[in-house]
């Protein structure tokens, strides 16, 4: 098992996938523990000093900012917080989420403008290497003071309260302690504030959905080249000059990469009767290129995300400052997160017409891609299926980013609802797979139709490992297990 050194250099959201995938464990840098306790001493002089009012050090919260805190209750106060903003509700957040804002957290406290002690961050740190995981809802964040309410279950454990998973597990806090002899933490002064602002909860699912959208894509291509094997459609749409005239990015990029797919294809080589394709066909090229500009947008931003200071108040000891403003504030994830949504559920969009056409009894295909359909309905009800997702896909579109509802008696006025936004992505990321693998199953069936003749190497060896989980279906049988075995392909592929 490898170790990540944490020591505050960028990092991807390929090195964070590698790092969950991998199952590498978490160690602190010294000069990251030293920048921390810097940090830390730096705030305790200042506390002791007692020379003004700091939010959230010796201030109440929210509207209360202005409500003077005794020095003698300063922890206490930290504790209350904590105690008090865990409210979530709903499903619980998924246990890989729930790993990846650990390590988004121990990240952005890591940079040593956060106030924290060194010992909360390791705690922290053990709870990733150990797989003990808090039990979180997907409810309650406002995506604007920070995720307030997910990041406040996800720091219930260090208190010895609220519930985790060990391994799978489930069990109190206290269990937990005992399991391992830990003793609780005793939070100093601003570090509840400082486990429980940040934009962690929303980074963590637009950093997995930006991961995800780049495999979606990436398979949402090599499935479309099938789908168009399979039609006996045409190559000119993806030609050099025809898509560099238009001189879009995506476009250009997608028209090169089904090229390469379709290369030494003897299908799309053959002559062919009809003058031009469908849309979902023809325009390949422009829509999953459109698609591929956002997920290269939204991974810039969310990228600069994981990679920042997103507590309040932030404190830099070299300057002798304590700033409280506003990096918390969720709305660059949200409207990323709201335009990744859009992004996404357009590949499955055409995904879906594409299936459309296959079933439809053309280009010397049999309706439905059956024999002897009427006594077989062959294929026609995924299509149902696959429509139904896509629809909910395009009601789960409507930007939660444009939304915004008063909190704190009016203190906190604008918020960005980008946990909405988050775990409505989430929903689509999952739905992508499942049409994606309505469309696997119905442009390998249409491919079979095409035999003896042979398509390009990839395509022959993608739908050749296909086949080793889904067989060719030459009569009506029970179609979900079938659906079941051609998602399960599609995410492990």
């Amino acid at each position: 098992m490898s170790t990540k050194i944490i020591n505050n250099e960028w990092i991807s959201l390929a090195e964070i996938d590698s790092i969950l995938k991998g199952n590498q464990i978490l160690e602190l840098a010294d000069a990251t523990r030293i920048s921390i306790q810097k940090c830390r001493t730096y705030l305790d002089e200042k506390v002791a000093k007692n020379e003004r009012l700091i939010y959230g050090v010796n201030t109440g919260f929210g509207s209360l900012c202005d409500t003077a805190i005794s020095t003698g209750d300063l922890e206490q106060l930290q504790t209350n917080l904590v105690l008090s903003h865990a409210c979530g509700t709903g499903e619980e957040v998924p246990s890989d989420i729930v790993k990846r804002m650990i390590l988004l957290k121990v990240l952005g406290l890591s940079h040593g403008n956060s106030g924290v002690q060194v010992e909360t961050v390791e705690r922290l740190i053990f709870f990733f290497n150990n797989d003990i995981l808090p039990v979180i809802y997907q409810q309650g964040s406002l995506g604007a003071s920070g995720d307030l309410a997910p990041l406040a279950h996800l720091s219930l454990p260090l208190l010895g309260e609220g519930e985790v998973y060990v391994k799978g597990e489930r069990m109190s806090s206290r269990s937990m302690n005992e399991k391992f002899n830990l003793k609780p933490i005793v939070l100093r002064s601003k570090e509840g504030l400082a486990l429980l602002n940040g934009t962690q909860f929303m980074s963590a699912y637009a950093s997995y959905s930006v991961s995800n959208a780049e495999k979606l894509f990436n398979q949402f291509n090599l499935v479309a080249a099938v789908s168009l094997e399979g039609y006996d459609g045409r190559i000119e749409p993806f030609g050099v000059s025809v898509n560099e005239i238009r001189n879009q990015k995506g476009q250009i990029t997608v028209a090169e990469i089904m090229r390469g797919l379709l290369k030494g294809s003897e299908i799309i080589q053959q002559h062919k009767t009809h003058v031009q394709d469908p849309y979902s066909f023809r325009c390949i090229p422009q829509v999953h290129g459109a698609s591929l500009d956002a997920i290269n947008y939204c991974k810039d931003i969310v990228e600069r995300e994981v990679n920042a200071v997103t507590d309040n108040p932030t404190v830099f000891p070299d300057e002798d400052d304590v700033v409280s403003a506003g990096n918390f504030h969720g709305q660059p994830l949200a409207i990323a997160m709201d335009f990744l949504a859009i992004a996404l559920a357009e590949l499955g969009s055409i995904s879906e017409r594409r299936v459309y056409k296959l079933i439809s009894g053309t280009r010397g295909l049999p309706a439905f891609l059956v024999a002897n359909p009427g006594l077989n309905s062959g294929f026609m009800i995924p299509q149902y299926t696959c429509a139904s997702i896509v629809s909910q896909n395009k009601q789960l579109c409507m930007p939660a980013s444009v939304d915004t509802i008063d909190s704190s008696n009016g203190q906190e006025d604008h918020v960005s609802m980008g946990a909405n936004a988050a775990t409505k992505l989430y929903r689509i990321v999952q739905n992508c797979y499942t049409i994606q693998a309505i469309e696997v199953l119905n442009a390998t069936q249409a491919f079979e139709f095409r035999r003896p003749m042979k398509s390009s190497e990839t395509i022959e060896g993608f739908v050749s490992a296909y086949r080793k989980e889904v067989a060719f279906v030459d009569k009506d049988q029970f179609l979900q297990p079938l659906i079941a075995k051609s998602r399960e392909f599609v995410v492990n592929y």
